[in-house]
């Protein structure tokens, strides 16, 4: 009784950290965020509205982007002050963030400048090699063995299994995980709030499945740091919207969840809890396919929606922006939800035996019963 009383302990005293971690960094980035908002204006840095999307969104031209800055800036002072000495394994989602913040950075301004590339950023075979790099880089840094990498080795926990290793195929599948989902999100940020909202309920669901599992606390402690960030971010994101988020953003913490998700071995709930990411992504893949086919095999191409991704094929059927955006929340909290109870139905660390905090130097409880 002891022991779990201690484990206990430990475990309220982690999390009692992690949302304080949380508070401090909505009002840093509330006080960033206002700053950032008044530099964008002056600088004039504003988005760029599809010719071909929804009309009710030309009012939007001009709004400040690259706004993803204020959160990456806050979640980086915050980590690499509170939750990075002796929990180092935290670097590898850190570097992500900030890698995939730098590539969106450079797409924004290069939208902003112009460019030959139809999307006004990096071409898109620029922008996916560049994505390929640096997740391949990551992929690998996951499976090495220590001190080479984070010793990952390929394993994942399955819903109502357990956990099983998947060996090499775990490098080109995390490779594509992380692109994935940093292209879902980046589909996704196209309506005020609609990112942001999804991208707090999966951290802030990753940040229970952590801390419930007891094994990768410095994990639960930075989704917490980046769920106060994303929440401080809406009050500058709501509609109508003062600043977007913008590739600098939603490239970053896409690209971040998955490591996450891929460092927890709990990637394969990415979906489930994910789950509006991948019906955006699922609804321009489909959309494309499908025009592409039909246009070889009829000689013009046809649509199954009004519009992908698919935020703006229940616009054009008449939902008001804040109607789909509040529909797809719900949606994502439920979604969240279920990702938690599916994590609960093995055991991530055993309650017997020897329970380790390999984020935590020098504790290891030894339960002798």
């Amino acid at each position: 009784m002891e022991v779990r009383e201690l484990l206990r302990a430990v475990l309220i005293a982690d999390m009692a950290r992690a949302l304080l971690l949380a508070a401090a960094a909505f009002i840093l980035t509330l006080i960033v965020g206002g700053y950032v908002v008044r530099e964008l204006r002056a600088r004039k840095i504003g988005k760029q509205i599809r010719v071909e999307g929804p009309q009710s969104h030309f009012v939007k031209s001009g709004t400040p982007t690259m706004g993803g800055v204020m959160i990456i800036a806050t979640v980086l002072l915050l980590t690499v002050a509170f939750n990075l000495y002796e929990r180092w394994s935290i670097l590898l989602p850190l570097v992500v963030m900030v890698s995939f913040a730098g590539l969106g950075m450079l797409d924004d301004y290069k939208s902003l400048m112009g460019s030959r590339s139809t999307t006004h950023g990096f071409t898109p075979h620029t922008k996916m090699a560049l994505m390929l790099t640096i997740s391949f880089v990551a992929a690998v840094a996951l499976y090495l063995p220590q001190p080479f990498g984070l010793q990952n080795l390929g394993r994942v926990q399955i819903p109502f299994y357990g956990q099983i290793d998947i060996g090499l195929l775990y490098i080109p599948l995390a490779t594509l995980i992380i692109v994935g989902t940093a292209n879902a999100v980046n589909l996704t940020d196209g309506l005020d709030s609609l990112a942001g909202w999804n991208l707090t309920l999966a951290f802030a669901a990753y940040g229970v499945i952590t801390f419930l599992g007891g094994e990768f606390i410095n994990l639960m402690a930075f989704c917490f740091t980046i769920v106060g960030a994303c929440a401080a971010f809406l009050w500058f994101n709501a509609h109508p919207a003062q600043v977007f988020m913008g590739d600098t953003g939603s490239l970053a913490l896409g690209a971040t969840l998955a490591v996450v998700a891929l460092q927890s071995q709990q990637w394969v709930l990415l979906p489930v809890i994910g789950f509006v990411f991948v019906a955006e992504a699922l609804s321009v893949i489909i959309q494309t396919s499908y025009f592409k086919w039909t246009k070889r095999r009829f000689g013009e191409g046809r649509r199954i929606f009004k519009m992908a991704p698919l935020h703006h094929h229940f616009e054009l059927l008449g939902w008001s922006e804040t109607q789909v955006m509040q529909r797809f929340v719900l949606i994502g909290t439920i979604a969240a939800m279920i990702g938690i109870s599916l994590a609960l139905s093995f055991p991530i660390m055993k309650r017997s035996g020897a329970a380790q905090f390999p984020d935590r130097p020098g504790v290891e409880l030894v339960d002798k019963q």
